[in-house]
């Protein structure tokens, strides 16, 4: 199991009030929740080996090159991310519980979440694996074959969607390994992603299904082919040639970012029982914590 925790925490701190304070009144909502929402996830899902992943970097430097409006509106001061200010020490609490419970918590410099997920569904090879998150992006990992499915957090972390290839194909009408190729088309206006102007889900869907892929349509279009290309859209296509030449890069996520060795392992028991002890008690987590210990425990 592959926990998104940055789309988690964000889920967490919006959903539940920032009236949840510790005893020296910060702010602890999205801590309690992440929380919470593992120990919903193990005790539902009995994972054998999990991680929570985090962004080392939110807007990686190889994505602003190849789209330099990704993630641009949601840029605060300099390249840092827009997170609300009573969110922000939140992360580092976070960080220091997962360690002390034992939970393996990867980055890698220079990317995102999204890519170290990727990364270890690659290095998974024909193992089963869920994906945690409310980012459809991830949706294009999804393979029946082994199976990789996403456990989309929209309707909440105790209503979970589970997205196989088949509900890729009946929501968006592509083939279910073909949702990066999908989005580069359509465009994905949250990530700063302005997809070809004109070309809408139906229309993207009906490229990718009659095409098979972005790089066999891009093929079709340089050769000069125009059967199968619905009204209009091969001219938008050409003028928007350069994106579709560079998105991918961005869309896609990575299948090889550097990761250290790290036992996925789930933690029967906490590695660091006083430092929980101590982030307990400064935090106010007896209660979330219990409930996580003794789904661990099981």
């Amino acid at each position: 199991m592959l926990l998104d925790t940055p789309s988690l925490y964000f889920r967490a701190f919006f959903g539940i009030p920032e009236s949840i304070k510790a005893p020296d009144g910060s702010p602890v909502n999205a801590v309690r929740g992440l929380i919470d929402m593992i120990a919903t996830l193990v005790r539902q899902h009995q994972p054998a080996a999990l991680a929570a992943t985090m962004d080392a970097d939110w807007r990686p430097a190889f994505r602003v090159a190849a789209i330099p409006t990704y993630k641009a509106h949601r840029v605060a001061h300099g390249d840092t991310e827009e997170v609300p200010e009573a969110l922000v020490p939140q992360i580092a609490v976070i960080q220091d519980v997962l360690d002390a419970l034992g939970i393996a918590r990867l980055e890698s410099p220079g990317y995102e979440a999204d890519d170290v997920i990727g990364t270890l569904t690659h290095q998974a090879g024909d193992g089963a694996v869920d994906i945690v998150t409310g980012d459809r992006d991830l949706f294009q990992l999804v393979d029946d074959s082994r199976p990789v499915r996403v456990l989309y957090t929209a309707r909440g972390i105790r209503n979970l969607q589970i997205v196989d290839e088949a509900f890729v194909t009946a929501k968006y009408g592509v083939p279910g390994r073909a949702y990066a190729d999908f989005a580069t088309l359509r465009g994905d206006p949250s990530d700063g992603l302005p997809g070809v102007p004109g070309v809408g889900e139906k229309t993207a869907a009906a490229l990718i299904t009659r095409f098979g892929s972005l790089p066999a349509l891009l093929e079709a279009l340089d050769a000069g082919v125009t059967d199968g290309f619905p009204a209009g859209s091969r001219t938008r296509l050409a003028a928007a040639r350069d994106y579709l030449a560079a998105a991918p890069a961005v869309v896609k996520v990575a299948p090889d970012a550097p990761l250290p060795d790290v036992d996925l392992t789930l933690p029967a028991k906490p590695r660091d029982p006083e430092a929980l002890v101590r982030l307990a008690d400064r935090y106010g987590l007896d209660s979330p914590l219990n409930r996580l210990l003794d789904a661990l425990g099981r």
